[in-house]
């Protein structure tokens, strides 16, 4: 299922939520236009290695905390692909302009960060000895995800949904987001399972899985914006 719109109000200009746009666009681009060799280059610098933290914090000769945990943070700019980028800044485009409306600029840009971090760190605890580098938002956008099922899960989203024949059906947010949800554990299960067995794949399910939960428990930890109209889906 692919959402296509929602109808949650918002009251102000997403101005952070149009920059993480823009920036995750321009620095892909970026990296596309530097060439397959140069592109790989900077995936495996500035990706994530979940092998590497975990050397770094038991003492292994040679790691600083710079290799080890900036890419942490630079990981959640990169993409391995036009899809994957797509995929992820629209995802971001319908749900995060609600949760900045919300929580206000400056702390969504936090709680953006935040669960992007989360993510990754149960990433790391689920398959410690990875040597992939991980990029992608995706466990950022999953927090995101996270917050809006709690803030607006009875809000519609306008869903088109492949089965048989392409159609579109306005579902409760609750719905899509939990199926979504479900689909991200069950496959990070999977995923598990074929790591333990040497085949393992190329997605990073537990960072969505722990982007989405932390997002769940962070939102209402977050001070709301003060401001004079207010309407949330319940």
């Amino acid at each position: 299922m692919f959402p296509i719109r929602d109808d949650a109000p918002r009251f102000t200009t997403p101005y952070v939520n149009y920059f993480l746009l823009a920036i995750n666009t321009v620095v892909f681009v970026m990296t596309w236009l530097s060439g397959p060799a140069n592109f790989q280059r900077i995936v495996e610098i500035f990706g994530f290695r979940p092998a590497v933290v975990v050397g770094f914090l038991h003492g292994v000769h040679g790691l600083d905390p710079v290799t080890a945990f900036l890419p942490l943070l630079t990981s959640m700019f990169l993409h391995g692909g036009w899809i994957h980028l797509i995929f992820n800044m629209w995802f971001l485009y319908i749900f995060g302009d609600n949760v900045e409306d919300y929580l206000g600029h400056f702390r969504y840009l936090l709680f953006y960060l935040g669960v992007g971090l989360a993510g990754s760190l149960l990433q790391i605890l689920l398959n410690p000895n990875s040597t992939v580098p991980n990029v992608g938002a995706s466990g950022a956008i999953a927090g995101i995800m996270g917050a809006y099922f709690m803030l607006y899960p009875s809000a519609r989203v306008l869903t088109l949904v492949p089965f048989l024949f392409v159609f579109f059906i306005w579902l409760p947010a609750w719905v899509l987001l939990g199926y979504w949800f479900l689909g991200q554990f069950l496959s990070g299960a999977a995923s598990s399972i074929n790591y333990a067995s040497n085949q393992g794949g190329g997605i990073a399910f537990w960072a969505h899985v722990g982007g989405f939960l932390s997002g769940l428990g962070l939102i209402k930890l977050f001070p709301t914006r003060p401001r004079r109209y207010r309407y949330f889906y319940r």
